[in-house]
């Protein structure tokens, strides 16, 4: 009987563990990821939208009205010709008679990737490759649907589908770590977030692209190991590498110029855009009018942003938008700039906060869409028919967002008035909206919506992701404001453990991520370290850590002001305030002030190591994960946007964590992969030689051949538990 009792407990015992306690291993598989929709594609009916199915084999077209399947468009079961096992994406042709397929594809960078292609026509149901002669990238219909283009190794083909899929090349200049035609290099993408550099005229008869020209660029190689998962075979006997061109802040830089291609005479033009032999251009726009297409420039301060009209054919170009500032352009002016038949839509600070402004295409200013101290946050679109412009803001705080409709006659009405996170994705023709609502407490809730915001129907309510979360024994999340020493009001989120006891002093890990711009601090579902509704934050509340994210000067949602007063020297406040939040913090009764830890990745990683030599010893421990160590040490693009270049600033560069290395107060965790193309190892090396030589101890991880995500089979597992560990041993005991 004894033992029978004994067994019974024990199986109770095991049962309670299982139904409060977290594993490390589900929480980087995935186990907790919220269903959503993905890959929507709105028709160009305006009544229907496509979406690939989750398991690869179908693209399906859905009612915006009703949220009901259609139709299945295509499945790889059933198409005649090339035999596929699944695609991974597809692209629509403008005339609605064929489709793009994705196979095999191959990451490059973070945007860019290889895969083959292959045509699909509806009416024959006849799959075919593109090309027969290598991988492809970034292919593009042209406007009738009769061209595609793509670029290989560098070069642009082109492939004529009413001639037998004839194909020819554009462009033969192209050659690695040299030249570029139609993608952009390494740091044009990673930093303007883009993977595409090639457009249609309106006419379909000329195709515009942007040259890249490295030749002066400066190469960075890293090594590669054999590794397992994958397993280079190559490099059993001896270790390669990768080289590829990395201009760091001050450096050469890519020279960037404009060309187009007559598809009939085969005759290749330069376009005479007139910018600064060092600027950048981000984004090339097709438009509705035949011999017009939009160049954008930035000069290499990154403070002028201009918008012009290009001929492909004479060549000239005819300046339509200027947008000036005292610092920088944000990202979003040229990445959420919105092109219709009539329209040109750009997002701007001019006024010292992210308003939208609306121009004819002519660049004739029609009016500001909206205005008041709050920051536009998503960019929509612009109705042709009605002049009615669509978008979401924090207009009623930074936590908070909503989607908006701006009438033409001056009127704005919120189409999302439930508080919390709200996102949106339009018909073609604006009368319907699929809404993805959260909050933090609430995973995403995705509802169809007529243009009134009323709610037709519901897609997906994470129902089973709900009832799982409710056999675990999670602890609150909830938002706060704290007020700094100097008076700065500062947003954040804790969570606290399930069994919290306000008599108790708990050790408390602060997560951050801290750059320009960044927001981690939302009454969202999608926060903390590993998203997923801050579900490693939990589990560390279950190993009896408190956690905190708090947003400081510099991050966004709040204003050009607070947003850039970290200009030219980052790290310094931003620093300062994760110390003042730790302070904050040690003067609740229900925090140990000696037990308080940081952690951050990439920027958070560079704040992490910033905050623990601020000089103010409060924190016990740090896990920098990815960290920038000097700006001297990264992009040209990204750091001078914020920082100018080491001979303009050089006391800002002068300000990092290997200069500051000997105030560094804490026991220190630094994680990196050895292939990380964005934030190089030389980063760590550089600064764990500086710990080395000033005698200070500290714990590195290296993994082998992982890029900046380290991420892959066994490895976020892996890197997370030994964080944890560390936190527990370090903060915990």
């Amino acid at each position: 009987m004894r033992k029978l009792i004994m067994s019974v407990l024990l199986l109770m015992s095991c049962m309670m563990m299982d139904a409060q306690g977290l594993s490390l291993k589900q929480i980087t598989s995935g186990h907790y990821i919220p269903d959503n929709v993905r890959g929507v594609v709105p028709a160009a009916d305006g009544e229907s939208y496509t979406q690939l199915s989750n398991d690869g084999k179908c693209v399906v077209r859905y009612s915006f009205k009703t949220g009901k399947e259609i139709e299945t468009l295509f499945d790889v079961t059933t198409a005649n010709g090339a035999h596929l096992d699944d695609i991974s994406d597809y692209m629509m042709s403008p005339d609605g008679k064929r489709m793009l397929v994705q196979a095999n594809a191959k990451a490059i960078y973070r945007h860019s990737l290889t895969a083959d292609y292959y045509i699909y026509t509806f009416a024959s149901r006849k799959l075919v490759p593109l090309s027969m002669n290598g991988a492809q990238q970034t292919p593009l219909f042209s406007p009738d649907g009769t061209v595609v283009a793509f670029v290989r190794d560098n070069n642009i083909f082109l492939v004529k589908l009413l001639y037998d899929n004839a194909e020819s090349q554009v462009t033969k200049d192209g050659k690695m770590n040299e030249v570029i035609n139609g993608i952009p290099d390494w740091v044009n993408e990673e930093e303007f977030g883009n993977d595409r550099s090639m457009v249609f005229s309106a006419d379909s008869k000329q195709l515009i692209w942007v040259r890249y020209d490295e030749k002066a660029v400066s190469e960075y190689s890293m090594p590669l190991y054999k590794g397992l998962s994958p397993e280079r075979s190559e490099f059993t006997d001896y270790p390669g590498a990768y080289t590829y061109k990395y201009p760091v802040a001050g450096a050469d830089n890519a020279r960037c110029s404009v060309w187009s291609f007559d598809i009939a005479s085969r005759q290749t033009r330069q376009i005479q855009v007139p910018f600064d032999a060092d600027g950048y251009i981000p984004r090339l726009k097709a438009t509705k009018e035949v011999g017009k297409v939009l160049v954008m420039t930035l000069n290499r301060h990154q403070d002028c942003l201009r918008v012009y009209q290009a001929n492909p054919l004479s060549t000239v170009c005819q300046l339509l938008i200027e947008d000036k500032t005292s610092k920088y352009v944000k990202e979003e002016a040229y990445a959420d700039m919105q092109v219709t038949d009539k329209y040109i839509l750009l997002p701007s600070e001019r006024d010292g906060w992210m308003h939208l402004y609306l121009y004819n295409m002519n660049g004739q200013l029609l009016r500001q869409v909206e205005q008041g101290s709050y920051e536009v946050s998503e960019v929509y679109g612009v109705d042709d028919q009605t002049g009615d412009v669509y978008y979401a803001s924090h207009e009623q705080g930074a936590t908070d967002q909503r989607v908006y409709v701006a009438h033409a006659n001056g009127k704005h009405v919120c189409l999302t008035d439930q508080a919390g996170w709200n996102t949106a994705i339009f018909s073609r023709n604006f009368r319907y909206f699929i809404r993805s609502w959260s909050n933090l407490n609430t995973p995403p809730v995705i509802t169809l919506c007529g243009n009134n915001g009323k709610v037709v129907t519901t897609l997906i309510d994470n129902q089973e992701l709900k009832e799982k979360l409710t056999k675990l024994s999670l602890g609150t999340r909830e938002l706060f404001t704290l007020t700094t020493s100097e008076g700065v009001t500062l947003n954040g989120w804790m969570v606290k453990p399930a069994d919290f006891n306000h008599s108790k002093r708990y050790p408390v890990i602060m997560y951050q991520y801290s750059g320009p711009g960044s927001q981690q601090v939302m009454d969202a579902w999608n926060i903390g370290m590993n998203r997923q509704g801050a579900i490693l934050e939990q589990y560390l509340c279950q190993q009896g850590f408190l956690c905190v994210c708090v947003d400081g000067r510099g991050t966004g949602g709040r204003g050009a002001d607070f947003e850039k007063c970290t200009y030219l020297r980052l790290g310094e406040l931003e620093a300062h305030d994760q110390v003042e939040a730790a302070l904050w913090l040690g003067q609740q009764s229900y925090v140990d002030k000696d037990r308080i830890a940081i952690w951050g990745w990439s920027y958070g990683g560079f704040n992490t190591l910033m905050s623990m030599s601020e000089g103010r010893p409060v924190f016990k421990a740090g896990v920098a994960i990815a960290p920038v160590t000097s700006w001297r040490f990264y992009d040209s693009i990204y750091t001078e946007r914020f920082m100018r270049t080491p001979k303009e600033n050089p006391s800002g560069y002068d300000q990092n964590p290997i200069s500051r290395v000997g105030q560094l107060h804490g026991a220190l965790l630094l994680c990196h992969g050895s292939a990380d193309d964005n934030v190089h190892l030389r980063n760590t090396a550089e600064y764990t030689e500086a710990l080395v030589q000033a005698d200070i101890d500290f714990r590195q991880l290296v993994y082998t051949n992982r890029n900046h995500s380290i991420y892959g089979r066994n490895t976020r597992n892996h890197l997370f538990r030994q964080c944890v560990n560390f936190f527990v041993e370090k903060v915990k005991r």
